[in-house]
């Protein structure tokens, strides 16, 4: 029904004012009681609680992973001794069609190197 405790308790307040009641028919909650209205709060907070630790959880395994040299994200595409020589058939007068078919390569993993390694001295001239 709500994404965090406090988008839940906007949403149940929201109800209130139109003079509606939630009542949960697995949790036997209704909001129309004041013990309902504890309840529903007391569990709001839990699942919020629980969504917290889950994020800490995976910070704390991704910090770990990273530090036995791990990382994240999908491979490479295109290793850096093959742009290397992608680079160096670009700056001769070879368009980036043709070095991407020479290469087996694909345009849109070239563009995403040169977009990312702008500030290489070998590679300026090839943008």
């Amino acid at each position: 029904m709500g994404r965090s405790l406090s988008q839940l308790l906007k949403i149940v307040v929201d109800l209130q004012k139109r003079n509606v009641a939630f009542r949960s028919l697995t949790e036997q909650i209704d909001t129309s009681t004041p013990n309902g209205e504890l309840l529903f709060s007391i569990f709001g907070a839990l699942a919020q609680y629980e969504s917290a630790l889950v994020r800490e959880r995976i910070l704390a395994g991704l910090e770990s992973a990273r530090t036995r040299g791990r990382k994240g994200g999908r491979p490479r595409a295109v290793d850096d001794e093959k742009m290397t020589a992608i680079a160096h058939a670009l700056q001769s007068v070879a368009s980036k069609a043709s070095v991407c078919r020479k290469f087996n390569n694909k345009r849109s993993a070239l563009y995403d190197y040169l977009g990312r390694h702008s500030t290489d001295s070998d590679l300026h001239s090839i943008k």
